[in-house]
């Protein structure tokens, strides 16, 4: 029997849901809203959006959203406050968001640990800081500025390095637990993330291996990402391979797959996405990968 939840001011049912509860679930598209709408009988299962595409005063994206949020617990990923950028936070941008927010009360609001402007310009990427103490204060100042304003803890993703010898002083897994100590933010660790950035600055002075995430403090891991990536023959790494690329446009890889088991072994289940936004398949290739997703999560949840 589905339960009844009161609603929220915007007349939106409020989740049940607690962290605990989540399992598996899938970041989804406008072309699989049918059909996630549909699921009836899915356990552990979550949904979670772009919250820049639906950061407006009304129509059918705000409907759709309240229709998901009142089938499916809900997680909001956000891609535009430049949170480590060094550009003054937008403001105007953070108060749609928190508007966003109060509207559809998601378990779980998300960044990342990325800029994407720089004097007044927008860039189309999400790009890595340099690891400095100077950056790990600064880029505190407005993870706390942006909690302040939602009122609640935010999850902040790791960044994909494409570069090396960019001047970092301090090691990734550092440089997150100062954060965290800091600011008392989580981390959305994406573990493709992991994996690329490892591959893409394998032979260089700034090489880094996938063991760092074993350093992460597992209490501050909230949530974990997973995605497909690609190969770019055209540009090629210090070892002479084809670099690799975030691109979420295919099915999870051998090592994505193999590392995400041994962390899930190492710190306990913990909320999985599944990503796919290009070259997006149908629902049902969606669905096996994260069916695999929530075999792992169900293998090593302790029995109650």
């Amino acid at each position: 029997m589905m339960r009844v939840h009161s609603p929220n001011a915007h007349g939106v049912p409020s989740s049940p849901a607690t962290r605990r509860d989540m399992g598996a679930g899938l970041g989804v598209k406008p072309s699989h809203w049918a059909e996630v709408l549909a699921l009836d009988d899915a356990p552990h299962f979550w949904v979670e959006v772009h919250a820049e595409n639906h950061m407006v005063d009304g129509g059918p994206r705000l409907a759709a959203l309240d229709a998901l949020r009142a089938k499916h617990p809900l997680s909001l990923h956000g891609v535009g406050l430049s949170l480590a950028g060094e550009d003054p936070l937008d403001v105007a941008h953070l108060a749609r968001l928190k508007r966003l927010v109060d509207r559809c009360e998601p378990w779980s609001v998300s960044e990342h640990l990325s800029w994407c402007k720089h004097d007044g310009t927008v860039f189309p990427d999400l790009l890595p800081v340099v690891r400095t103490p100077a950056a790990c204060q600064r880029i505190a100042a407005r993870i706390t500025q942006v909690q302040e304003a939602l009122g609640r803890p935010i999850a902040i993703e790791n960044p994909t390095h494409y570069l090396s010898d960019m001047g970092h002083t301090l090691s990734e897994d550092v440089f997150l637990n100062e954060l965290a100590d800091r600011c008392g933010n989580t981390w959305l660790l994406d573990i493709t993330n992991v994996v690329i950035s490892a591959h893409n600055t394998a032979g260089t002075t700034e090489s880094v291996d996938t063991d760092w995430i074993f350093r992460l403090r597992p209490d501050t891991v909230s949530e974990i990402h997973l995605a497909g990536f690609s190969d770019d023959a055209q540009a090629l790494t210090a070892t002479g391979l084809p670099l690799r690329i975030d691109s979420h446009s295919h099915a999870l890889g051998n090592e994505v797959r193999a590392l995400y088991k041994r962390y899930v072994a190492f710190a306990g289940p913990r909320p999985s996405l599944v990503e796919w936004d290009n070259d997006v398949p149908p629902f049902e290739a969606l669905w096996r990968e994260r069916t695999w997703v929530q075999s792992v999560l169900t293998q090593a949840r302790p029995s109650e």
